[in-house]
């Protein structure tokens, strides 16, 4: 657990939600060299492999659904500069097929666990004037058949964005929308489709990473708040 939200080297501080494989390790790649990172996943073993790699960054581990605990774990960050939300879950099916619980547990995931922690850091993020990252899909521009939950929270995930730009207007919010991603979610997604996994149908982590690194390293005088990539049609 962290201690601080500072390095030693007083790096800007980037705390990275889902950090520990996919895409959110590849944004810790993109942001290493420049920021001290807080890797944030459910239990430590989880974030071995990706500290191993990257021996400057602090492992953050909480569940984020655990709001008590997670309460305790920000207490020690005063300030931060980046905050990337990137955990969540995807739990597909039909609204025929769907439940109470697949349903809340969606949104509790991707959409309530975010606002409480934003809510949590907010003095922290406005001490430094910071950046949140919502790292949302093109399912939250639209829906499709069998997305219905996972379309609802990424729609509400956009609209908390736009409520906490206008809310906190020294602080940059940036929704991105990336197209389907070749990350091992995407290669469960596919299974439960009964299709053929095709790597090269989709993103890559590493172009999705380098897009957050240029939002959050763009200067001062703009605002990106809204990104959609899509994959090359082939």
């Amino acid at each position: 657990m962290a201690n601080s939200a500072k390095t030693s080297t007083d790096r800007p501080t980037a705390l990275i939600t889902g950090g520990a494989r996919g895409l959110g390790a590849a944004i810790a790649r993109e942001l290493a060299p420049t920021h001290g990172l807080l890797l944030g996943a459910r239990t430590p073993q989880a974030l071995t492999p990706i500290l191993d790699e990257l021996p400057g960054a602090t492992g953050w581990p909480v569940d984020l659904t655990d709001y008590d605990a997670v309460a305790r774990a920000v207490e020690p960050i005063e300030r931060l500069e980046v905050l990337v939300h990137n955990a969540g879950i995807a739990d597909l099916g039909t609204i025929a097929d769907s439940s109470v619980a697949q349903w809340r547990n969606t949104l509790e995931a991707n959409l309530i666990a975010v606002v409480e922690l934003t809510r949590l850091l907010l003095p922290a993020l406005r001490a430094a004037e910071g950046h949140v990252v919502l790292i949302n899909s093109g399912a939250g521009l639209r829906a499709n058949a069998g997305w219905s939950a996972y379309a609802a929270s990424k729609f509400g995930l956009r609209a908390f964005g736009d409520a906490l730009r206008l809310e906190e207007p020294a602080l940059r919010v940036t929704s991105v929308h990336p197209g389907r991603i070749d990350t091992d979610m995407q290669r469960e997604i596919i299974a439960g489709e009964g299709r053929e996994y095709r790597p090269e149908e989709f993103l890559t982590a590493q172009t999705v990473a380098r897009t957050v690194r240029n939002a959050v390293e763009t200067p001062r005088d703009a605002h990106p708040t809204e990104i959609v990539l899509r994959p090359i049609a082939r």
